[in-house]
């Protein structure tokens, strides 16, 4: 057999007839709907590889895009390995890498120098702060983080500030810094993100030689993820192809998940039509996962109106089904996932194969905790543990500053965040006192004069107003108070994505209030004894030299404050359990982050209305099908097992919550699912399939049920209820009595609501 038909044999002999037809296509514009699992990453390197092969283009010919450095770089290790080539110059990359690469070569074209900078997310925010600053405008009332977000959006809908309709004062204002902004940037030479890809979209629009050199070059566009792509990006592909480049477009539109970043699914449609696709192939086999967990994520999707359509299959065999857990309350629901993890584990199962998704980042902290106590190493994916996030530092740092006043390091965090006008040259007339001093920065601020002492001096008393207020107060309503007095709550409320900071903030309370009951402090012990108070807390012992020291083995509610204690516990959680790279250990992120990945096993956890779909969802064109796309992109995580879970309560935002399960439940095949939770009694929340729940074994964790509160309307706490307009709902909270009995209802996607149960139409469910 000649060589080459050797090799070329080699290079497709591990193909499926699907991928086989995708990765031999002619040279005309294809789309490839490949779903999760279908090895999309061999279709595109091995669709390369015989491009080049036959000789229908040589390397330089080719451009390749993806979404990640990470993608790009598999994609050119496994193309070495499949061809004698040097992939070093190849043109694969992400779309702001390549950008980067095309500016870099026509800089003085573009309007650069030749050595420009490329801005970070940080460090464009920075530089629009130092923007405002210098144009004294009011940072309150422009947000940094919002006019970011706002030059980010118009860019990547290929905006100029010229070319943004100002609807009003507010946003001419917006516009007007945009401008500024560009200018600013020009003169020092710098880019940030967004303007890698509009710069260089702007370059091949006006520079026709230029445009049609790369026309000409590259005949042979791939895109991978490209459901992924936002206005601008597919703008820049349409340019880059002109009228004669083949694009090879792979992607999934039930993956899409990233609309808040601008990414639009409708991108594949309008490629199909643009692009007069004649080629539409799609990729259904599954190398990943077991045949339930497959029959359950194309049963949910199959609920999605808008889809190009596709259905997974697999020849793994049908596999263990999908088991469903309710729990009573998010701690119980932690901890079933732990005895679950601990089974997997003890059956030779590796953590770093396991993976706990949730919808948000504020359901880790339940989940860290559980894991922090059972001694089970564990990773956060893609974020930040929960005592490392910025703004629950921020909240800690003024906690350790009014439980110690000299902590120097809790000090620096704070005393200028939120702003509140100390600046530069203040803090370094405080640091001076300091050392002239030799006392920490607390105790200096009396001896800095002038308008920086007046400010330093207020922001002193903002920590003793703080400590006066709360001293009496219990732990979880400490945190409350000192959030609000703080400006932290309100410093994140102007933010665009301030609302999961501040969820993640509301959490501290949560914490703070599991923390007290578990140490045995109680609810009602108050947080902050003071110096003197706190030092005769603790059991005294004499050791054998006459020293008096506090017993180390004494309960921690004896030796040391509620605050203290709990300060204590975050450092000491946010350390020492933190998987290293390479560490076997559990993963957990959210399901966004989640995308890309796969395990052996998968939690997918917080399966409630109003969580998972988010409810926000709600008031969403499209909202509820892009949770549904989310839902699907955790259910294709998992190879072999997967476990959902959800919770009659869940403590959020420092509140008790009532739940409803998801409406996804109702989505799915019977026959792929096994529901292991036991039988809730007569007070059951949630309709369930009766043949499934009347077969499991009774339980002792549905204590709570006992204790459901009732009106003397008949009406009690916990109850399912029907509504004309609202739907199904459950009876959160019940207030007044007689005729004048008003209930808060949880609703679900309709949200909370106050009814009048002497004039609403209530239905017992």
């Amino acid at each position: 057999m000649p060589p080459y038909n050797l090799g070329m044999q080699n290079l497709l002999h591990n193909l499926n007839e699907e991928q086989l037809a995708a990765v031999t296509l002619p040279a005309q514009s294809a789309l490839i709907l490949a779903g999760a699992g279908s090895g999309k990453t061999r279709v595109l390197t091995t669709r390369i590889a015989w491009l080049i092969q036959t000789g229908q283009v040589s390397p330089a010919g080719i451009l390749a895009v993806t979404f990640t450095n990470k993608a790009a770089k598999e994609m050119t290790v496994r193309l070495s390995a499949m061809l004698p080539i040097n992939t070093r110059g190849m043109w694969i990359g992400t779309f702001h890498g390549l950008c980067n690469r095309l500016l870099r070569a026509h800089h003085k074209d573009a309007g650069l120098p030749q050595t420009f900078q490329i801005l970070d997310s940080q460090d464009q925010l920075s530089a629009i702060k130092r923007l405002l600053k210098q144009m004294n405008v009011d940072d309150e009332k422009y947000p940094p983080r919002n006019l970011m977000y706002f030059i980010n959006s118009a860019k990547d809908q290929g905006l100029r500030a010229q070319d943004v309709e100002a609807h009003d004062d507010y946003n001419r204002k917006f516009v007007e810094l945009y401008e500024l902004y560009d200018q600013q940037c020009q003169r020092e030479g710098v880019v940030d993100f967004a303007e890698l890809l509009l710069r260089t979209y702007e370059l091949l629009v006006r520079n026709q030689p230029l445009r049609e050199h790369y026309q000409a070059r590259f005949r042979h566009i791939l895109v991978d993820e490209f459901q992924d792509t936002n206005d601008l990006q597919y703008k820049w592909l349409k340019l880059m192809a002109g009228s004669h480049g083949a694009v090879f477009a792979v992607g999934d539109d039930d993956q899409s998940i990233y609309a808040f970043r601008g990414a639009n699914v409708g991108n594949m449609s309008a490629f199909e039509r643009e692009f007069r696709v004649e080629n539409l192939i799609k990729l259904e086999q599954n190398y990943r996962s077991h045949g339930h967990i497959l029959d359950a994520a194309n049963e949910l999707i199959s609920n999605n109106s808008k889809r190009l359509g596709k259905n997974l299959r697999t020849d793994a065999g049908h596999g263990e089904q999908v088991r469903v857990f309710e729990a009573s309350s998010d701690l119980q629901e932690a901890q079933w996932i732990i005895e679950q993890v601990k089974d997997l584990i003890a059956a030779g199962w590796g953590r770093s194969e396991i993976a706990i998704l949730y919808r948000s980042n504020a359901q880790s902290r339940v989940l860290e905790h559980a894991l922090f106590s059972s001694a089970i190493p564990y990773r956060v994916y893609g974020g930040q543990r929960f005592f490392e996030r910025a703004e629950i530092k921020h909240a800690i740092a003024y906690l350790q500053l009014m439980d110690n006043l000299h902590n120097d390091s809790a000090f620096l965090r704070v005393v200028n965040f939120p702003t509140r006008g100390i600046g530069a040259k203040a803090m370094e007339s405080l640091q001076d006192a300091a050392r002239q001093y030799n006392c920490s920065l607390y105790a200096a601020v009396p001896y800095v004069a002038g308008k920086a002492g007046s400010s330093l001096n207020a922001f002193v008393k903002l920590i003793e107003g703080a400590r006066f207020e709360t001293q009496h107060l219990p732990l979880q309503e400490m945190v409350k108070v000192v959030l609000e007095l703080s400006g932290l709550i309100a410093h994140y409320r102007n933010e665009k994505e301030g609302a999961d900071r501040i969820e993640n903030l509301e959490q501290l309370v949560s914490a703070a209030t599991l923390f007290v009951s578990e140490e045995g402090y109680g609810l009602d012990a108050p947080a902050f004894l003071g110096p003197q108070a706190q030092a005769s807390v603790g059991t005294a012992i004499t050791t054998a030299d006459g020293v008096e020291v506090l017993d180390a083995d004494a309960p921690l509610a004896t030796i040391m404050s509620p605050l203290s204690a709990f300060l204590s516990h975050a450092s000491l959680e946010a350390g020492d359990n933190q998987a290293q790279a390479g560490q076997d250990a559990l993963q957990l992120m959210t399901v966004h982050s989640a995308k890309g990945l796969e395990f052996d096993a998968v939690f997918i956890t917080g399966l409630e209305e109003g969580l998972f779909p988010h409810e926000n969802s709600a008031k969403e064109d499209g909202g509820v099908e892009e949770e549904r796309r989310l839902m699907y992109v955790a259910i294709t995580r998992a190879r072999k097992r997967l476990f959902m879970t959800f919770s009659q309560t869940r403590m959020l935002h420092g509140q008790t919550r009532y739940n409803m399960r998801s409406r996804f439940f109702d989505e799915l095949p019977e026959d792929a699912i096994k529901w292991l939770s036991p039988k809730v009694q007569q007070h059951s929340w949630f309709a369930h399939p009766k043949s499934a729940w009347d077969d499991a074994p009774e339980s002792g964790n549905n204590k709570i049920a006992q204790s459901f509160s009732r009106s003397d309307s008949g009406w009690r706490i916990g109850q399912n209820v029907a509504h004309a307009k609202f739907g199904e709902g459950v009876i959160v909270n019940i207030e007044g009595g007689g005729g004048a009995t008003r209930a808060h209802i949880n609703f679900g996607k309709f949200g909370m609501k106050l009814l009048d149960l002497s004039v609403a139409k209530l239905e017992k469910v």
